[in-house]
């Protein structure tokens, strides 16, 4: 069964591929928690792993079904508070902010909000948490979500955690700090950065299965395609037992 792997299984392998040792990270729920462990475990040991209700780098066996479970201060160095983590971020201490979302558009900017007129929603969401503050002062911001015409939108309908704005600028002239914003989005169909100049989301890499068509047809708004695009590698057998290993339930990485 490790030679084949899912597209969620993939996602979190090339997330988790690219966060960095001696860095700190700060995990929203979900995928980039076991993104998060894959990569302390295997790439990164130095890899520092905050918790938005205040657990500081728990040595985690399993996947906590949210930021603010008792199991994100199990063995943890710092058991703290939710203020306290988030004056780390104001503080320019995290490199790294991880999250999910429902929509993100070509700034990559993220709707956790509402879909529809915010004042009378189609949907309601679960809201910011966390996620504002961690997309506006944290270094660099990595989105992980599905991706389809619906959530790859020219316009998020509520910026709940801003990326560039209205683009280059943008960020800068509404007070957030500077050279921070959005950094990595992975998909199910690949990794994109953002245009160094235009601020535009760009295709970086594709994975084994999927193609330039797969990129534009699940977008509403036309994505950056440089002339050279990586393919990554699919998951290692090493990668895909980490994933399965802490979450024996298939909560997030599914089973066969």
């Amino acid at each position: 069964m490790l030679t084949t792997y899912s597209p969620v299984e993939m996602m979190v392998a090339a997330a988790a591929r690219i966060l960095e040792d001696k860095k700190i990270v700060f995990v929203g729920t979900g995928m980039p928690i076991i993104a998060s462990i894959v990569a302390k475990r295997l790439y990164c040991p130095n890899l520092l792993i905050i918790f938005e209700a205040g657990g500081i780098d728990p040595l985690l066996d399993r996947l906590t079904v949210s930021v603010g479970s008792s199991y994100t201060i199990d063995r943890a160095i710092m058991a703290t508070s939710m203020d306290y983590v988030m004056s780390l971020a104001q503080r320019g201490y995290i490199d790294y902010g991880f999250l999910g979302a429902a929509q993100i558009d070509r700034y990559g900017n993220i709707n956790t909000t509402v879909i529809g007129d915010w004042r009378r929603p189609k949907v309601r969401l679960p809201g910011s948490g966390g996620a504002n503050d961690v997309g506006s002062l944290s270094w660099k911001t990595i989105t992980i979500m599905r991706q389809d015409k619906l959530r790859f939108v020219d316009r998020v309908d509520y910026v709940t955690t801003p990326g560039y704005l209205n683009g280059p600028g943008s960020r800068e002239r509404t007070g957030l700090p500077i050279n921070t914003g959005p950094y990595r989005v992975v998909t199910q169909i690949g990794v994109y950065g953002f245009h160094p100049e235009t601020k535009e989301m760009m295709l970086l890499a594709l994975y084994p299965n999927t193609t330039l068509k797969d990129v534009q047809e699940n977008s509403s708004f036309k994505i950056i395609v440089p002339e050279k695009v990586e393919v990554l590698d699919p998951p290692t057998i090493e990668e895909l037992k980490v994933m399965r290993e802490i979450d024996p339930a298939g909560i997030i990485i599914p089973r066969r």
